[in-house]
């Protein structure tokens, strides 16, 4: 795994698929089993800084989102212990973290390529934490033989990792994790390594394992889609920081970074409003339905826009364009139009409809959104 420019995110320093901990450091007195609390600051020293904050309760899933480069992975690893903060604070249950070694925190992690041991079987592997932790050969395997059986894998107990299908090898990893009754599980895009048919069905049974996992889980995805389907509160990071976050409703309806309405599917501008009329900072009004006043946010799905060749006079939409196209690139049964011009946009229409437009690169055109399917809110 990598992270653009990130120095050696992607170099996991010999860590094992779960984070295996037989000594979990002691709580500070009085203090309360509330979950995490982190500030997360990594200095590499090559302009690279991160500074994220974390707050999340026991039975909360927090997925971090973020362009490649953004902090994400380093988080992750500092959250592991395999990266040394330079600053701020990592609290678990109340437990101090900074200074405790990785394989002694009460941390299970679920890597992108799993990192199965190859010589070992299923079972275990998944038995490998336990016996870590002091417990017989027998209860061991006793316990992870459980684990299968939740993971639906209890025929697979003695199939070693290569003769597992990508699924199947994802859930042995995630039982290798969870039989260690870890405090925070982190899950490093846990789903990439799938391929589509399969993704969606190891989806939805991951979905179901965390709604039931007790303690914290942090999940680090570039997909929207898992993170909206996984988690219960989006932590969006870019350029070592925290843009945005809320759950993933309020974020899908109100993106505040290009990043976000792009991840989301969304035009994106921020302009001034003066009651319905807001004056963008790329030049051009356009009329919303909200009656605001100050640095506003305006959004509208691709599929708001119509595309017209002549001016759309008559129109029941107040906000026309002239514009040209820039792109053109299949989206499903759709096609998605790149514009540039006086505004420059996204725009989905159909095979059909683009076709009787005569689409194509260069091609002039007229774009048009109602104000009833603008979305405008507070900066």
């Amino acid at each position: 795994m990598t992270e653009g420019d990130e120095g050696d995110e992607g170099d996991e320093g010999g860590m094992t698929g779960t984070e295996i901990h037989d000594s979990a450091p002691e709580a500070r007195p009085g203090a309360r089993a509330d979950g995490l609390d982190a500030r997360l600051v990594v200095d590499r020293g090559t302009g690279f800084r991160l500074d994220v904050s974390l707050s999340v309760a026991p039975g909360e899933v927090v997925a971090l989102l973020g362009p490649n480069g953004a902090g994400k992975t380093t988080a992750l690893r500092a959250l592991a212990g395999l990266t040394p903060l330079t600053d701020g604070h990592l609290r678990l249950d109340g437990a101090e973290l900074e200074r405790t070694p990785p394989e002694s925190r009460p941390v299970g992690v679920v890597f992108q390529d799993y990192l199965l041991f190859p010589h070992l079987t299923a079972l275990d592997n998944v038995a490998f934490g336990p016996r870590c932790q002091g417990a017989s050969k027998a209860e061991a395997r006793a316990r992870a033989a459980e684990w299968l059986d939740r993971m639906g894998l209890a025929a697979h107990a003695g199939v070693k990792p290569r003769k597992l299908s990508g699924g199947q090898a994802q859930r042995v990893a995630l039982a290798r994790a969870l039989a260690t009754s870890p405090r925070l599980l982190l899950l490093d895009e846990p789903l990439a390594a799938l391929d589509a048919r399969t993704r969606l069905e190891i989806r939805s049974q991951l979905r179901r394992h965390l709604a039931e996992f007790e303690a914290v889980a942090v999940l680090v995805t570039h997909d929207p889609l898992d993170a909206m389907v996984l988690a219960d509160r989006l932590v969006v990071v870019e350029h070592g920081a925290v843009v945005q976050e809320g759950a993933p409703s309020h974020i899908a309806r109100h993106p505040r970074t290009d990043y976000i309405a792009q991840l989301v599917g969304l035009n994106l501008y921020r302009g001034e409003a003066d009651g319905h009329t807001v004056r963008l900072d790329s030049g051009p009004a356009l009329t919303t339905t909200e009656n605001l006043t100050g640095p506003v946010f305006v959004a509208f799905p691709p599929s708001a826009v119509t595309l017209h060749r002549e001016p759309p006079a008559g129109s029941s939409a107040r906000n026309h364009w002239r514009c040209q196209v820039a792109g053109l690139e299949t989206h499903g049964d759709q096609i998605r139009a790149d514009l540039t011009g006086e505004l420059p946009l996204a725009a989905d229409l159909t095979t059909v409809a683009a076709a009787e437009l005569d689409l194509h690169p260069g091609a002039e055109v007229w774009a048009a959104v109602k104000a009833a399917q603008t979305h405008a809110y507070p900066v």
